[in-house]
Parts: C-alpha cells; structure tokens; sequence
C-alpha cells in the first residue's frame, strides 16, 4: 500500500503553490540565494580550514548537549562527528561581538543530525533568519 504524500501550500506569505517541503521549489532557490554562497559566509578561508581541522581533530565522536533529541534516554550519542559546530555561540553571534569565530576553543564535532537540531533550536528561522 503506497502512501500519498503530504502537500501543503509553501510557507512564504501569500503563496498558493502546493508543496512536499515548507516552501516551493521558486521560494526555496531564493532562499538559498539570499543566504549566500560558502565562501561568502566564511566557510572556506584557511582560518575555517584550521578551525574545522582542529575541532574535528579533537572530538571525533559527536558532543552535542544532553538536550538532543536523537538520543533522548542515551547519554552520548556515539555518531562519528562530521562537523565543527560553533557553540555555545554561533558564528553570526560571535562575529557580531568582535571574537575569532576560527578559535577551535569555541567549537564542538558533531555529527550531522545533532547539528542540524541544535540550530533549528538555536535558531528557529533557520539559517536565514
């Protein structure tokens, strides 16, 4: 029995468009757009090489906090960590008060999924907003 899957009219105010997602595909390319590309963000200077070498280096298996979601009743989570997060600030914060966002000491390895809970709770507009 196969299942229908679930449309739902996309996200941005006053479009109609049925979509799978939260927004159609036209608002999702803006989006990715407005957000600008890796090397705009920072993610590709030698100072995020060094910090993401480093981190990863450091904590090879994921420390995300107790909070998670993934492994609620587990302590640790015990995925292979796949990315240096900034925490506890993010690099938009610590870029905002004048700190080095490339010092290893405020990063974490985490895996992929943790991370991308972390920021959706730490951030609830996403990496847009």
């Amino acid at each position: 029995m196969t299942t229908r899957p679930k449309l739902r009219v996309c996200s941005v105010p006053g479009c109609p468009t049925l979509t799978t997602s939260s927004r159609c595909q036209t608002h999702d390319r803006q989006a990715d757009r407005a957000r600008g590309s890796a090397t705009q963000r920072g993610y590709t200077s030698a100072g995020h090489r060094y910090f993401r070498e480093v981190v990863l280096t450091r904590d090879p298996v994921c420390v995300c906090d107790a909070g998670c979601p993934w492994h609620i009743g587990a302590s640790e989570c015990l995925a292979l960590a796949t990315v240096a997060d900034h925490y506890p600030h993010s690099r938009r914060d610590l870029l905002a008060t004048g700190e080095d966002p490339n010092d290893p000491a405020r990063g974490r390895g985490v895996c992929e999924r943790c991370h991308n809970a972390s920021t959706a709770r730490a951030q609830p507009g996403g990496w847009n907003a």
